[in-house]
């Protein structure tokens, strides 16, 4: 198994109607890599306003390369974006 990394983004404030509209493109994206071990986003009471994607990449730069490529950061939707090494422990 490659390394995992963890993709952390943070929405801008008030941008929900962003996710909303490039959604279907983001995760067509995550379909399409084949690369995204799993993924979610991250809720603010109730509301999406970030997203959690574990990849399963090579390298580093191929997990930051698959985070600018996505259509969420494409469309300006993020505040922050880290991206981290990551073991799975349990699950």
């Amino acid at each position: 198994m490659m390394p995992l990394y963890a993709v952390i983004c943070k929405d801008k404030e008030g941008a929900l109607p962003v996710r909303q509209e490039n959604r279907p493109a983001h995760l067509d994206y995550i379909n399409e890599t084949g690369i995204v071990f799993m993924a979610g986003p991250l809720l603010e009471d109730g509301q999406m306003a970030g997203s959690l994607v574990i990849l399963d990449a090579p390298d580093l730069a191929a997990a930051k390369a698959w985070a600018a490529a996505d259509p969420y950061a494409k469309a300006g939707l993020f505040e922050s974006v880290s991206i981290t090494e990551w073991k799975k422990v349990i699950g």
